[in-house]
């Protein structure tokens, strides 16, 4: 059965990305950004207001069945929790009251793994953790999550781990350039692993919360099944490059010293611990992710089929 689905932040990577695979399907989606987008076959384009104001959600919600809530402020290094506020919580407090007066079927909200727990974690997260948000953003995300659920509108809410694919930016683009350096690089011996996400199969989780009762008023943590090393993350990237890994194998507690006297012991987290997030609950649910993660980051870097290079 086919929807009329509002997007909100259509013009991100993530929001790019799920209008493409929502309008592929047959769905007829309004794509709501603060810049001018495509319109096409099942695909109309609509100015998203600024969430940092009051926002009127109600001429954007005429004729929509469900919605699907990616637009954020998500720059992390901002030191300013208002906006985050105000962007993040307050706008979608607005957007889940508005959706429960036009009786929207569901609202699908793009939460985060933060909203769980920080960029690093001792044991394999899951939604039965204890959340323990960390930055003012994941505060503010898991605090838009419960304005959703005390509006009485029926949501699934997803979080998703680090999403790579084409076109991705922050801390996957900076992951490639690094991988692109012609040199050696100094993480062959860096076992610590990480979760995951393809945005294709983001783009089908979505897809699969559109409806039924298994996600309905659910939480979820979104990942590939399988974590993968940071060690392993360089040698794929570097195999889709055509090259060999060149992974030097540097003692990470030598690195770790000079990257957290650089002020970075942010950085570190996210290079030299742990973060493996369990999406078994989905998967339960009936959500089957088709990209394998070593597959999905080579095609990242991989030359278009029929290039010379």
């Amino acid at each position: 059965m086919p929807f009329r689905i509002l997007v909100t932040g259509s013009s991100g990577f993530i929001g790019g990305a799920v209008c493409s695979a929502l309008s592929s399907a047959g769905h007829h989606v309004r794509a709501a950004s603060r810049q001018p987008g495509r319109a096409g076959n099942n695909l109309e384009w609509v100015k998203l207001p600024d969430l940092e104001t009051q926002v009127d959600w109600h001429p954007l919600l005429e004729g929509i069945d469900i919605v699907v809530h990616l637009a954020a402020i998500a720059h992390r290094s901002r030191v300013d929790s208002g906006n985050y506020t105000r962007a993040n919580r307050v706008a979608t407090k607005g957007l889940a009251e508005a959706c429960r007066h036009h009786s929207v079927k569901r609202l699908i909200f793009m939460s985060s793994i933060g909203a769980q727990a920080g960029s690093a974690a001792d044991s394999v997260v899951t939604e039965n953790d204890k959340a323990c948000p960390v930055t003012a953003y994941d505060r503010a995300k898991l605090e838009a999550e419960e304005e959703i659920k005390r509006s009485g509108v029926p949501y699934t809410i997803l979080r998703p781990v680090i999403v790579y694919g084409p076109g991705a930016k922050a801390n996957i683009a900076l992951i490639v350039r690094i991988a692109a350096f012609p040199i050696p690089l100094p993480f062959g011996a860096f076992r610590n692993r990480r979760s995951l996400l393809s945005i294709r199969n983001l783009s089908e989780a979505v897809l699969f919360c559109l409806s039924g009762s298994t996600t309905l008023n659910q939480t979820f943590i979104v990942s590939d099944p399988e974590p993968i090393t940071i060690a392993e993350i360089f040698a794929t990237l570097r195999e889709g490059m055509g090259r060999s890994p060149q992974l030097i194998s540097i003692p990470p507690e030598a690195l770790k010293a000079m990257v957290i006297a650089t002020g970075r012991r942010s950085l570190w987290d996210r290079i030299g611990r742990e973060l493996v997030a369990s999406s078994a609950c989905l998967q339960k649910a009936g959500w089957s992710p088709r990209v394998e993660t070593k597959a999905g980051l080579r095609a990242i870097v991989e030359p278009p089929s029929g290039s010379l290079e």
